[in-house]
């Protein structure tokens, strides 16, 4: 679907309670293999995408996500209470919101661009190559 010619996408938790929409141009689809992403998510690392925060509407019957500061007072991460999905992470102040890519609904037009924290990545895994050639985390 598309909403003033940017694409509108879906996604939620496993059990349904928390879903959401948002609009506007994905960016900066990643995995990270930083501890904090290896301990939420219980595997090796995580996939994320970022959303402009003001196109998020949060549709699903229970609300909102539940939030845990990772960084306290600087980034916290949004899951499901009931079934503990890893969903978002935001940082204070951001004007953008990170979504795993496990979240959306569909995601297979979202390639990583890069590996961040490949310094504590496992090393029975490949990295992502870095197709931007940034030296973002």
């Amino acid at each position: 679907m598309s909403t003033s010619g940017t694409e509108l996408r879906s996604g939620g938790c496993l059990c349904g309670k928390i879903k959401f929409t948002v609009v506007g141009e994905p960016d900066y689809p990643h995995t990270c293999s930083c501890p904090h992403c290896q301990k939420l998510s219980g595997g090796p690392m995580m996939s994320w995408v970022s959303f402009p925060l003001v196109g998020l509407v949060w549709t699903g019957a229970s609300g909102t996500p539940s939030w845990y500061y990772t960084f306290e007072g600087e980034t916290k991460r949004g899951f499901c209470p009931s079934c503990g999905s890893q969903l978002c992470a935001l940082d204070d102040g951001g004007d953008t919101i990170a979504i795993t890519l496990s979240a959306l609904d569909e995601a297979t037009d979202l390639i990583p661009v890069n590996q961040s924290f490949r310094g504590d990545a496992v090393t029975w895994l490949p990295q992502v190559s870095d197709t931007r050639h940034s030296v973002v985390g």
